[in-house]
């Protein structure tokens, strides 16, 4: 068998990666290659590019990279015109996969489309070019196989990778262990982002925060997860404050504190996955927020909240509502375990019982097989 896979950013390397470890425990001579990060590397993906070469950001940034861009294309077409793949899988990034997909299967490629792009939230009218894009849509939101059924695309939930991810590593107990914090030691863990301007917004507000929910309760203690890339200089306002670090690549990490206060991302899924009451925040642009607000067909921000019915189980505080005396009246009462803690941590029980527990690379790998 052979295969190509493509990734252009961390979390699609991550995921990207699960697949190639797949296909090669159920065919281990299979030749795997494509556009690839460290961790599919790791795994026996041979680099045709590697995926920094499509890391973008930014309007600006993309304007100046299309011709880089463009010439990675020309070549990973050329080398699939030469090799013929069996099939394709392309690992969320759907600007570049959408278009690099539908001329793969202008060439007889299969195409397995693995993280179904958000159209759902915004960007309806790019369906028809996700129709030509792919044969197989593999989704990991339990909920959109019915929005894109009703818009004429047969999309499967494979289950979820923060869900699998999250039922292991340390309890709340190992985690205070690590730590050297007492066992009834409050534990409030801050997650700023891990993109240049999500620290530079939001760095100052927690370290703010942090401070005034330590005059609250004197024993607090915190911690910051340190994301790939972060450098420990960059979050030094927390630090000041006694914040702890504590690495996201190290071995057993699950970050099982008492309460969270978090930016918009993934980590708010993993916290809701992890049973943390949490509450989000987020600050952008002004330009950002104006598009968004104009573009996005949904009530909530977080991916927890839009799992469980497009509603706010974690409040959500955006822009102007990110503020220090809107925070604390938030945060407080999940410190102290109070009902509004609870209720958080039922629904997240339910969040749970939505993602299940199948690995998405085996459901990935099961379509390329449907293809063959």
């Amino acid at each position: 068998m052979r295969v190509f896979i493509s990734a252009g950013e961390t979390s699609g390397d991550f995921h990207a990666s699960t697949v190639v470890a797949e296909l090669t425990l159920r065919y281990p001579d299979a030749e795997i290659s494509g556009v690839a990060g460290s961790q599919m590397i790791e795994q026996g993906c041979t680099p045709l590019h590697h995926m920094h070469e499509l890391n973008v950001m930014g309007i600006g940034d993309v304007l100046r990279s299309l011709s880089r861009i463009r010439k990675v294309e020309k070549s990973i077409l050329g080398w699939c015109a030469n090799n013929r793949p069996d099939a394709a899988v392309l690992v969320d990034f759907s600007s570049f996969h959408m278009r690099l997909g539908r001329k793969l299967r202008a060439m007889g490629i299969p195409v397995v489309h693995f993280i179904a792009p958000k159209l759902w939230a915004w960007g309806a009218w790019r369906v028809r070019k996700l129709k030509q894009s792919q044969d197989q849509l593999a989704s990991i939101l339990p909920f959109e196989t019915q929005w894109f059924a009703e818009h004429g695309i047969d999309a499967k939930y494979v289950g979820n990778p923060s869900a699998v991810a999250c039922e292991s590593g340390w309890s709340s107990s190992e985690l205070k262990q690590h730590l050297d914090i007492g066992e009834e030691q409050p534990l409030l863990a801050l997650l700023p982002g891990s993109r240049p301007q999500e620290l530079k917004a939001h760095v100052p507000i927690l370290a703010e925060t942090l401070r005034a929910v330590k005059a609250d309760i004197p024993d607090l203690a915190c911690v910051v997860p340190l994301a790939p890339g972060v450098k420990v200089s960059e979050l030094e306002l927390l630090w000041e404050q006694g914040a702890v670090p504590v690495s996201r690549t190290q071995a057993g990490y699950a970050l099982r504190a008492d309460a969270a206060v978090a930016v918009s991302g993934t980590a708010t899924l993993e916290l809701a996955l992890w049973n943390v009451p949490t509450v989000l925040i987020y600050r952008a642009s002004a330009l950002m927020v104006f598009i968004a607000r104009r573009l996005v067909k949904l009530n909530c921000a977080g991916l927890a909240n839009i799992i469980l019915g497009d509603r706010p189980v974690m409040p959500e505080l955006i822009q102007e509502n990110c503020t220090l005396e809107k925070i604390l009246p938030e945060l407080l009462p999940l410190l102290r375990d109070t009902g509004v803690a609870r209720m958080q941590r039922s629904e997240f029980g339910r969040l749970r019982e939505l993602l299940g527990h199948q690995k998405p690379a085996v459901g990935v790998v099961d379509m390329i097989e449907s293809l063959l």
